[in-house]
């Protein structure tokens, strides 16, 4: 007789913090001085046992996707954490965070508002990539410090939910404090998840398959998704370097309607195309929101990319044209705050106009700049010194960053007469997001410091 698997597991144990190895610092580590802005981070080793889960029916265009644990592997993974070194400065949040791998290395989301507002955030190496690269060049954690990172172990992608599970148990209310307590004594009383680009693919197979199984979480932010949920049940891996990669969306489906915990999502104006046929409405669960001009690897995400890989030694890819200069982010650190209200009882974040769209195949709307009409406003699309898009002619991984065309000094004086008129209009479009809810105070005041500091003229 053929013995059913295993499908059950205890909480992973801790290992740590980790020191040491070839480079002496994490992989990823952030390149801000976290210590001056009042934070701790430490590495440490997760190892256990990860569930698989399969389709237990169809997994349809409503997100309704039944699954089911189909199995259990050991792993060992790591998770980069950052906590604030006063406990009575945590506001009771842990944001886990699935690292993105399709550069074929990890890269970490960042949001500003992680620091300012007391969260604490974990990094988890949910995926095989992180760990041990692509064949063609590998970046992995393993080949960047064998040292440091050679004991760990990743079973293969069809575990990676079942390793985020085990993360977020291991960082919960629940956890086990003794003898290793990776989140210093912190009281935690909520859990998030937060996936962005390849692992928005993931977390939104995670939201319809596996959350309702789990009842890990608390809420999900999810950002720059194309619409389609990765595969649940296999090992493939994307391969930039590859001539033909696997690939990593594979279900065009909206997010599944009735779980108990709130849902968030923020695009860039790049995953409009796509993600026109997966738009669904607000509801007193879900909010969507799309920032117009916004691309998905937008400057000022590039030139903090570029200055940790440059520091980490890691080979990244050239972007074709300039990428735009209007960032989605802000508005992701604005959505964790209102995520963090409502799933304490406060107000839902507000709902938002979409990016406009007309004709059949629908095409983004513009105005007489040739930017987009519609969506979130953050003030350099509405008092524009560019064309800034998140569409690029460029195809593939290249055309992320979208497209930036400065406006000629003749056009910006018919436009705002001088630098001072200018700063004054993008002061007051500034204070107009602020009060929309898209944009914080303090991001609000950097955007316009730069916008004074700047020579567009």
């Amino acid at each position: 007789m053929t013995s059913e698997p295993k499908t059950t597991s205890s909480a992973p144990t801790v290992v740590g913090p980790i020191t040491g190895g070839r480079h002496g610092w994490p992989f990823a580590a952030s390149i801000d001085d976290v210590a001056a802005l009042g934070y701790v981070e430490e590495e440490f080793f997760l190892e256990g046992d990860a569930a698989s889960y399969g389709p237990a029916g169809d997994f349809g265009y409503d997100g309704r996707w039944p699954a089911e644990p189909s199995g259990l592997a050991p792993f060992r993974t790591r998770v980069l954490i950052q906590r604030p070194a006063d406990p009575s400065r945590f506001n009771g949040t842990v944001v886990v965070g699935w690292n993105n791998v399709t550069a074929g290395y990890e890269l970490l989301a960042e949001l500003p508002i992680m620091f300012e507002e007391g969260y604490a955030y974990a990094c988890v190496s949910a995926q095989e990539v992180g760990v041990n690269g692509v064949a063609a060049l590998p970046q992995g954690l393993k080949t960047w410090d064998p040292e440091r990172y050679g004991s760990l172990d990743h079973p293969g992608d069809r575990y990676s939910y079942g390793i985020f599970t085990q993360a977020a148990l291991a960082l919960g209310p629940d956890r086990a404090v003794e003898p290793i307590d990776p989140l210093g004594g912190l009281v935690v009383e909520r859990v998030v998840a937060l996936g962005a680009s390849q692992s928005a693919a993931r977390l939104a197979t995670y939201i319809n398959a596996v959350q309702p199984i789990t009842g890990t979480f608390d809420g999900f932010l999810v950002l720059i998704h194309f619409g389609s949920g990765a595969s649940i049940d296999d090992d493939l891996v994307f391969d930039a370097t590859s001539a033909r990669p696997a690939p990593i969306f594979r279900t065009r489906t909206q997010f599944r309607d009735d779980l108990e915990v709130p849902i968030m999502l923020v695009n860039s104006e790049t995953e409009v195309p796509a993600y026109f046929a997966a738009r669904q409405p607000d509801t007193d669960r879900f909010r969507f929101w799309e920032v117009a001009g916004a691309a998905h690897v937008s400057a000022p995400q590039m030139t903090r990319r570029t200055a940790k890989a440059e520091r980490d030694e890691l080979i990244g890819r050239p972007n074709p044209n300039p990428p735009s200069h209007i960032s989605y982010v802000p508005a992701a650190s604005a959505a964790l705050g209102h995520l963090q209200r409502w799933m304490t009882g406060g107000t839902p974040p507000p709902t938002q106009s979409l990016i406009a769209l007309s004709g059949d195949p629908a095409e983004i709307q513009r105005d007489e700049h040739a930017n987009a009409l519609g969506g979130v406003r953050m003030p350099g699309i509405e008092v524009p010194v560019a064309h800034d898009t998140g569409i690029s002619s460029v195809e593939g991984l290249g055309g992320l960053g979208g497209d930036h065309e400065p406006f000629t000094k003749e056009k910006l004086i018919a436009l705002y007469g001088d630098h001072d008129s200018y700063v004054a209009r993008f002061s007051e479009a500034t204070a107009a997001a602020v009060t929309a809810g898209v944009l914080r105070a303090s991001e609000a005041d950097q955007l316009v410091k730069e916008a004074r500091e700047s020579e567009p003229f």
